[in-house]
C-alpha cells in the first residue's frame, strides 16, 4: 500500500480554493504585503482564531522565532533557554541576536522540556525561555509558567508542529508571552514556507511588527529605521495560499486526531511499542505520530524496526534527529561569524559545557523514539496497514532474535 505524503498533493489539502486565491492575488498586481490584502486577512483571521490581540505573518517559521527573540531584545551574552530536541530554525535566531542558547533536558516519554529541567539551567543571565510543543504534544505549561512568572522570565512558545493543540483548555501559543507558528511544507497547513507570531503584549507586538519590516515605522507620523532588523515580510502569494489553507485547519486537525486515536487503539497490544503519552485534558494535534520502541522487547529497537517498515513502504524516522542539537557543529565547535566564535565568547563556561550526563532524558528519548509519517489524507485503511505492519515487523524481529 502507498501512503499519502505531505511532500506532494497526495497528502496535502491544496486545491481549487488555493488556486482561486492565487489567481485573485495575481490579478490585483499587488504582491507585496505592505500594499496587499491577503496577508492582512491572514493575520486578522489567525488572531481571531486564537483569540490573540496581535498576529503578524512573516516569511517562515525560523523568522517567527527570530521575531520573538528580537521582541525580547536580549543584550549580547544574555541566555535563552531552549530544548535539546528541536529544529535548528528554533535555535540559530538566538545566536543571531547575540544571545547564548542554553539547553534544557527533556522528559524521555514526550521529548518535551519540563519545569524541572528548565529550572536546573536558569541563571541570573536568563532572558527568556523557549518551549517547543514537539510533534503537536503540548508541554506541561502550568508549572513552566508558574516557574517563569515567579522569576519574571518571558516564555516563547514554539508551536510550529502544534497548530490548535491545547493544554488544560488553553490554546498553545497563547499561554506564554509570544507564540510562533510555521507554514512550511510538512506542517498542518502550508504555504510552502511562512510563519506567524501571536501575542497579547503590545510592546512585543510593536517590536515584532517592526522587526518584520526592517524596523521601518509604517504608519508612523515620522517613520524611520528605528533599530537593526531584517525584511521578514510574507508576500501576497504566500498569504493567499495561507488564507485558503486556514479555512481547512480545524478539519485537518480533527482528522489527524481521529486517525491517531485509531492507531493508538490498534497498536495498544503490541509488545515493546508505546503510544504517545498525553497529559489528561491536553489536546495533541499530531504533526507526526511517534511511538517508543523498547529494544529489550524488539531486538534492534528503532533502527531495526524502521528498516523492516521501509521494506513495506513505510518511511519512518528513528530518533527524529540523529543527535541532540548541542552536538551539531555550530554549537560544538562554535562556528558562527568568521572565526570569532561570537557570541559564544561572552558565554559562561558552564552554560556551554554540554555534558552528556546533564541530559539523561534527551539521550533516552532519542534512543527509543520512532517517528511515523502522518497527514490528514490518511484513511482508516492506511492506519490499519501501519498498525499491522508494526505488529508483523516486531514479530519478525523477535523471531529472528529467537
Amino acid at each position: 500500500m502507498s501512503l499519502p505524503s505531505d511532500q506532494d498533493a497526495s497528502g496535502r489539502t491544496l486545491g481549487e480554493a488555493e488556486i482561486s486565491a492565487l489567481s485573485e492575488a495575481i490579478r490585483t498586481g499587488t504582491l507585496t504585503s505592505t500594499k496587499g490584502a491577503f496577508v492582512k486577512q491572514l493575520e486578522n483571521r489567525f488572531a481571531e482564531m486564537l483569540e490573540a490581540k496581535f498576529a503578524y505573518a512573516c516569511s517562515h517559521g525560523t523568522a517567527a522565532i527570530h521575531c520573538a527573540i528580537a521582541a525580547i531584545n536580549p543584550e549580547p551574552g544574555d541566555e535563552i533557554v531552549s530544548t535539546s530536541i528541536t529544529d535548528m530554525g528554533a535555535l540559530t535566531p538566538i545566536l543571531y541576536q547575540g544571545a547564548i542558547p542554553v539547553f534544557a533536558d527533556v522528559d524521555p516519554a514526550t521529548c518535551n522540556v519540563t519545569a524541572a529541567s528548565i529550572e536546573r539551567v536558569l541563571s541570573p543571565r536568563t532572558k527568556a525561555v523557549v518551549v517547543t510543543h514537539l510533534f503537536g504534544n503540548p508541554c506541561d505549561m502550568t508549572p513552566i509558567m508558574e516557574l517563569c512568572r515567579s522569576r519574571g522570565i518571558p516564555v516563547i512558545e514554539d508551536c510550529a508542529q502544534a497548530f490548535l493543540a491545547r493544554h488544560q483548555g488553553e490554546s498553545v501559543g497563547m499561554i506564554g508571552d509570544i507564540g510562533c507558528f510555521s507554514l512550511q511544507q510538512g506542517k498542518h497547513i502550508t504555504a510552502g514556507e511562512g510563519g506567524l507570531v501571536v501575542t497579547n503584549n503590545p510592546d512585543y507586538a510593536r517590536r515584532m511588527f517592526l522587526f518584520i519590516n526592517k524596523a521601518w515605522g509604517y504608519g508612523d507620523a515620522a517613520p524611520d529605521h528605528y533599530f537593526l532588523a531584517l525584511n521578514y515580510r510574507m508576500n501576497e502569494l504566500q498569504g493567499a495560499v495561507a488564507v485558503a489553507q486556514l479555512d481547512k485547519l480545524e478539519d485537518v486537525v480533527d482528522r489527524r486526531i481521529a486517525l491517531a486515536d485509531e492507531l493508538t487503539a490498534a497498536i495498544s497490544e503490541i509488545p515493546g511499542i508505546a503510544a504517545p503519552e498525553i497529559q489528561a485534558c491536553d489536546v495533541h494535534t499530531y504533526w507526526k505520530y511517534c511511538v517508543h520502541v523498547d529494544p529489550a522487547v524488539i531486538p534492534g529497537g528503532t533502527v531495526a524496526l524502521a528498516a523492516a517498515l521501509k521494506k513495506r513502504g513505510i518511511f519512518s524516522a528513528p530518533r527524529y534527529i540523529q543527535k541532540p542539537a548541542f552536538e551539531c557543529e555550530v554549537f560544538r565547535d562554535q562556528r558562527t561569524f568568521g572565526e570569532s566564535r561570537w557570541p559564544f565568547t561572552l558565554a559562561r563556561a558552564e552554560a556551554v559545557a554540554y555534558r552528556r550526563e546533564d541530559f539523561p532524558g534527551t539521550y533516552q528519548g532519542l534512543s527509543t523514539i520512532l517517528v511515523l509519517p502522518w497527514n490528514e489524507k490518511y484513511a482508516s485503511e492506511h492506519v490499519q496497514f501501519i498498525a499491522e505492519s508494526i505488529a508483523a515487523c516486531a514479530a519478525e524481529l523477535q523471531g529472528v532474535a529467537a
